[in-house]
């Protein structure tokens, strides 16, 4: 399946000052399978290694220190020719600190041999830091990918057309019917390719299923047991934070009488692992918005949506007519979007409770909020009232209605956040 990061590692390849690639992302979006790939469309060969318990590995490179000599062992490891520019060497699930070192070796030579290492936890970047390696974050399929799995690449052109030309959609009512099955399938890679293939939702969820386990299984990887099963319990209950019509984590969700200091260690490990994502309640906005947060008031995030929707038992008649179960799932699917857009979350709320759902800095230091609203006759009072407060020029309404715009306000459909990922500058 076609995926964005391909046009990067397209560039990562002919890059003059190219260094070791390190992909990092959650379990499950595609990674290894990417890689490999792109290996097989642009080298002569490719040489993958598992990192994962590889005595051999942590061996090699805890005592060589030659870039010949290592290339000349993973060789014979991998019985693979290792050519200087014409072979692509792969190493997955990489933690270990010793093969982490043997793999940053390859970061001073000159740019002769071509690596990439692959992980999943966010640990391994402190690592990893360093000038011999190149980072890339890798997410979950976006709505737009998920339109070029299906074979509606022509929908996904004509919602950018739309987007880029200020004009109303041609497809708006495929394009938001379609946008309720990727609500309901998600962006996992395996996920989607299991819709695109039979679209038996029974068989989607038994996968979806799985990989949530296993996203929670990487809390094992806590350093205190008691964290573990909080961590859980916080990912259990974003559905019921989220169904809420005030869907600030609260902590009498998960208990009676929980407290944040007990899960404070939990959530902040399941945010730095990108198990969950997090916005925080702002009153003021101000440059930098990071200097307006306040660090106790929060929200939280799955970061796929068919993870989320596996959770309501949810068909698309039912997300037609329940606003809930809807305004939880269009809400979190803008808030992983800007996440893995790179932006950091923000919500606006004043002391007269005027809320807008997400605020956030653009590159060029520019404040944007964006609110959604499912109903075509909701109010803009609390959107208008922030742009006036703060001077505003740009902003977002997020609806289920067509382009248009009103008043310096751009109103998006749902379905066009993915629009945002290279537009927001």
């Amino acid at each position: 399946m076609e995926r964005k990061i391909n046009k990067f590692l397209l560039k990562w390849k002919t890059d003059l000052i190219r260094k070791p690639l390190l992909i990092i992302g959650t379990r499950q979006v595609g990674k290894t399978y990417t890689a490999l790939d792109f290996g097989k469309q642009n080298y002569q060969y490719v040489a993958y290694f598992n990192t994962d318990h590889n005595t051999i590995l942590k061996d090699l490179f805890k005592k060589e220190r030659s870039i010949t000599r290592l290339a000349e062992a993973l060789s014979i490891i991998s019985e693979v020719p290792i050519v200087k520019n014409d072979t692509l060497l792969i190493f997955d699930n990489v933690t270990d600190e010793d093969i982490i070192k043997g793999i940053k070796l390859f970061g001073y030579d000159k740019n002769d041999y071509h690596v990439i290492a692959i992980t999943s936890s966010r640990d391994s970047l402190l690592k990893f830091r360093g000038e011999e390696f190149q980072y890339k974050i890798m997410t979950e399929m976006d709505y737009e990918e998920f339109l070029w799995a299906i074979g509606e690449k022509e929908v996904a052109e004509k919602i950018r057309y739309a987007y880029d030309n200020h004009r109303s959609c041609s497809v708006h009512t495929k394009a938001l019917d379609y946008f309720y099955d990727y609500l309901i399938t998600g962006g996992l890679p395996e996920v989607v390719e299991a819709f695109a293939t039979n679209k038996h939702y029974g068989y989607l969820d038994s996968i979806k299923e799985r990989v949530f386990d296993i996203n929670k299984s990487e809390l094992l990887n806590s350093k205190n047991l008691i964290d573990i099963e909080r961590g859980i319990e916080v990912m259990e209950s974003i559905p019921k934070q989220l169904e809420k019509d005030n869907k600030k984590f609260q902590y009498g969700v998960l208990g009676y009488g929980r407290r944040a200091k007990e899960f404070e260690n939990s959530i902040n490990f399941l945010v730095t692992n990108q198990l969950v994502y997090r916005s925080y309640k702002i009153r003021v906005a101000k440059s930098p918005l990071s200097s307006c947060r306040e660090l106790d008031s929060f929200k939280l995030y799955l970061p796929d949506d068919g993870l989320l929707s596996m959770r309501y038992n949810l068909t698309k008649d039912r997300l037609r007519v329940d606003e809930n179960v809807k305004q939880a799932l269009y809400e979190n699917h803008i808030a992983h979007t800007l996440v893995e857009s790179g932006y950091s979350l923000y919500y606006y709320q004043s002391e007269g409770k005027a809320e807008v759902n997400f605020v956030i800095q653009n590159r060029m230091g520019k404040i944007i909020p964006i609110e959604l609203a499912t109903k075509q006759g909701s109010k803009v009072k609390s959107l208008s009232v922030f742009m006036k407060k703060y001077i505003v020029t740009d902003a977002y309404r997020i609806t289920e209605s067509n382009f248009s715009t009103k008043k310096n306000v751009r109103y998006l459909p749902i379905y066009a956040i993915f629009c945002l990922n290279e537009q927001l500058y």
